[in-house]
């Protein structure tokens, strides 16, 4: 409702993980790095974890587009699956349909085409968003995806992307043999205090801003008190204040405007058993 008030073409604050919005921090730009590297160097187990709202759902999706388009790729966003369905799910993201209904008929016909792509010189990679979620059995399961290999290199690159949990599971013995195969790991921090109003002015450009609206600088040391650089919690906060200009028919955001917006939706999303600041 305060688009065409503010000179905007869209919600610059949406929390959905739209890559378009992506804003490369410095923590963003080396995970990313991390990430492409694993992959191109088929380096097979690629391990990214980063706290609740730091943005990695988006980065999954930012690495597919960032990819060359002889890289194959498959992006599992929420894996609370069986193992059969985890297959079924990985074999028809890759573009197949699932020829068997027991797992190793779908075992034989992923390798098949993890063989063909490796002819034509094309690189696979499986992402699994919410890794933390995925039980030991079906961690086993992947793990034995990457015994897909020929003599000379992996046939698939699987990156794993999760909570702090995923690390702390990963740690556990009995995932040794899985641990060892991780090539690449990096930790995701939230944004630094001097990279907030850069990410701020990032999303209002990429969302059409005719320039009209002004955001003082208290008011963004104001956010960042209250979100604490994580990027969920900064587009909540961030999408309130733009409300409440409407409501006020104003285009600065200034402290107080940021302390009021903090007050009404901090009863939001406590009241919903969610956390700000």
């Amino acid at each position: 409702m305060y688009l065409e008030f503010l000179g905007l073409r869209e919600r610059p604050f949406s929390i959905t993980a739209d890559p378009a919005f992506l804003y490369l921090s410095r923590r963003h730009r080396e995970a990313l790095s991390h990430m492409v590297y694993g992959v191109r160097e088929r380096k097979g187990f690629i391990e990214i974890t980063g706290e609740i709202g730091t943005g990695k759902t988006t980065l999954c999706k930012a690495l597919l587009r960032h990819l060359d388009p002889e890289t194959k790729t498959a992006l599992i966003l929420q894996p609370t699956f069986s193992e059969l369905q985890l297959l079924q799910a990985v074999v028809q993201d890759f573009g197949m349909h699932p020829m068997r209904s027991n797992r190793l008929g779908l075992f034989n016909q992923l390798n098949q085409f993890l063989l063909e792509q490796a002819e034509r010189g094309h690189n696979i990679v499986l992402v699994i968003d919410e890794a933390q979620k995925l039980s030991f059995r079906l961690l086993e399961q992947i793990r034995m995806l990457s015994n897909l290999e020929t003599d000379k290199q992996k046939l698939i690159q699987i990156v794993l992307v999760g909570q702090p949990q995923l690390r702390q599971t990963l740690n556990l013995p009995a995932l040794e043999q899985l641990r060892q195969r991780i090539g690449v790991r990096y930790h995701m921090t939230p944004l630094e205090r001097d990279e907030l109003h850069t990410y701020i002015e990032h999303r209002l450009r990429i969302a059409g801003s005719d320039g009209t609206l002004e955001w003082a600088s208290e008011a963004v040391e104001e956010v960042y008190q209250h979100s604490q650089g994580i990027p969920r919690l900064i587009n909540h906060l961030c999408d309130r204040c733009l409300l409440a200009c409407y409501v006020l028919r104003t285009k600065r955001v200034d402290r107080e405007l940021v302390r009021r917006s903090y007050q009404e939706l901090g009863g939001e999303l406590l009241g919903q058993g969610g956390r700000l600041g």
